[in-house]
């Protein structure tokens, strides 16, 4: 019987999950202005390291803010991987770099060309 999911994917599920709840209940810095969502994990295959890939909902779309907010959450990642190890059980806790995700922003990027793109056909009624 094969697994569907190999151990490093479970192990990226869970720091994840683990990651969100200790970013929402433990932090409290007032310098993290922006709400941080984790929009993914990879974690290398000796379990050694991890990405967190990070968005910031409520961005001022200000490239300074955004390095800001990662130099703070890279200060906090020692904090964060000593939480982490009390609550999963891993023999070595992976070391935590945090990442910007700039997909949401190109998302609604595309998504404006798009519906600039519709205006265009609809007033020409081209269809």
């Amino acid at each position: 019987m094969t697994r569907e999911f190999s151990r490093s994917l479970r192990i990226s599920q869970e720091i994840h999950k683990e990651i969100t709840i200790i970013l929402q209940k433990k932090i409290n810095d007032p310098r993290l202005k922006m709400m941080i969502t984790i929009s993914g994990v990879e974690v290398s295959r000796d379990l050694s390291y991890a990405k967190i890939f990070v968005t910031f909902l409520n961005e001022k779309r200000n490239l300074d803010t955004i390095h800001d907010e990662l130099r703070i959450l890279k200060k906090y990642s020692g904090y964060i991987r000593f939480l982490l190890g009390k609550n999963l059980k891993l023999r070595i806790t992976p070391l935590l770099d945090f990442f910007y995700d700039s997909s949401l922003k190109k998302g609604e990027y595309i998504c404006s060309l798009i519906k600039k793109i519709n205006t265009v056909v609809y007033e020409n009624k081209v269809i």
